[in-house]
């Protein structure tokens, strides 16, 4: 059977005015389907056969979007907040009308990999603790780590509320002292972006550069797992989640749409819980 929907609705859903707007425009003219202009708002096409165009521009209806967004600091992942910008505040109109959600959370002063949707299901079989979804992230941090740190988050560390993690996989991709750090390859950038409250925890002594793999989403894992091994987490960004991968053309604060082959993933690990 045909899913049909009636014309004002459909401009609605996508952001093109009030009902009452859409009503007056549609009777103006500025509304074609299939070529021929409509004056009633009401009739019931299918998006997915019928051909409708605003003003010359044909319309490509979705009810689903999918948002990858490079989260910045200082933005909670929310859909309102009373005092702090939210991920939806850096959306354009036309996206936002969709009611996207993020899937998950970030703390306000982690940046990285952020999905936003409208797809419920989707964003449920992502979270559910039993699918074990890996997230990575990339963390400077102060104090030396190393084959230690490696193996106690292999066997699972013991956070502050008595919670045994999952084995995670640790990596270190760099090591310097804090002075070399601002000229290190690797380590410059992210030491940029260490907030500035907590330079001085970074002032002296050894960071690195690490790369955290872990299979759960519990309140500020990552920073907890490390001071369980007595280090200090000063810069946090999450690099993926799932088979979704964080932009390098992203800035913090930018966003784009998915590719269709990075949806389609996203469904087939949602079915599967693989890549």
């Amino acid at each position: 059977m045909k899913k049909t929907m009636r014309l004002d609705k459909m401009l609605g859903n996508l952001g093109y005015g009030t009902r009452s707007g859409i009503k007056q425009l549609v009777r103006q003219g500025a509304v074609t389907v299939n070529g021929q202009p409509v004056k009633d708002p009401g009739i019931q096409i299918d998006p997915a056969v019928d051909t409708v165009a605003f003003d010359g521009e044909t319309i490509r209806y979705r009810d689903t979007v999918y948002v990858l967004l490079h989260k910045p600091a200082g933005v909670v992942s929310a859909t309102e907040d009373l005092r702090d910008r939210t991920v939806l505040d850096l959306l354009d109109p036309e996206i936002a009308v969709f009611s996207p959600f993020p899937v998950g959370r970030l703390d306000k002063d982690t940046e990285g990999l952020l999905l936003l949707t409208n797809d419920g299901k989707l964003a449920h079989d992502l979270l559910s603790p039993r699918k074990h979804v890996p997230k990575t992230y990339r963390a400077l941090v102060a104090g030396e780590v190393g084959d230690r740190e490696a193996e106690a988050f292999r066997q699972g560390v013991t956070l502050d509320d008595g919670y045994v993690t999952l084995p995670a996989a640790l990596t270190v991709l760099a090591a310097a002292s804090a002075a070399e750090a601002p000229a290190h390859p690797e380590i410059a950038e992210p030491f940029r972006r260490v907030p500035a409250g907590r330079m001085s925890e970074a002032a002296a002594g050894t960071v690195c550069w690490i790369e955290l793999t872990i299979h759960e989403g519990k309140f500020h894992q990552v920073k907890r797992m490390f001071e369980a091994v007595g280090r200090q987490v000063v810069y946090l960004r999450r690099v993926s989640m799932g088979p979704l991968q964080l932009d390098p053309a992203l800035a913090p604060g930018e966003w784009r749409e998915l590719t269709d082959e990075e949806t389609e993933s996203l469904r087939k690990y949602r079915k599967d819980g693989t890549n």
